[in-house]
């Protein structure tokens, strides 16, 4: 596959549930060495599947497969009035990395963005996963002077 092929871009929806949760799965387990309960993730999948409010998944597709997906979440800005978007739970499948998958999804995203005058898009990255943000910056993504402090409850 290059970034020629038949590649489409779509929103998730009830029929990829399935595929979103290996995704995700496979994603924690690879950049974070983490299992998730499917059970679990399954039911926040389709939580956002099912409410916007939650969550909007970009599916890509090549030959009518789901080989990849991000999820995007939303934020609301007081200082601009504007919304910020997030990239969350970003997945292309090893045999389709490096061919542009991301690149569609991401073009996909920025488009809509620019339709619904959202003031950014953001993402977060695991400071190890260098590959990641190698491509993050080779697509005009820059490093932000924020650090991300949590904690969990």
């Amino acid at each position: 596959m290059t970034e020629q092929t038949n590649l489409a871009i779509t929103r998730g929806e009830a029929c990829d549930i399935e595929s979103i949760v290996r995704f995700q799965a496979d994603m924690a387990m690879e950049s974070e060495g983490t299992t998730l309960d499917r059970e679990k993730l399954a039911k926040g999948v389709t939580a956002a599947i099912n409410d916007e409010s939650k969550g909007i998944y970009l599916v890509a597709r090549a030959e009518g497969k789901a080989i990849g997906s991000l999820m995007l979440t939303r934020e609301w800005s007081d200082w601009n009035n504007q919304w910020y978007w997030w990239i969350q739970s970003v997945y292309v499948m090893p045999e389709y990395r490096k061919k542009g998958v991301y690149k569609a999804m991401y073009a996909t995203l920025k488009q809509m963005a620019r339709e619904s005058g959202v003031a950014q898009i953001r993402l977060y990255a695991d400071k190890t996963n260098l590959p990641a943000q190698q491509v993050y910056r080779r697509l005009g993504m820059e490093e932000s002077h924020y650090l991300m402090f949590e904690e969990t409850i």
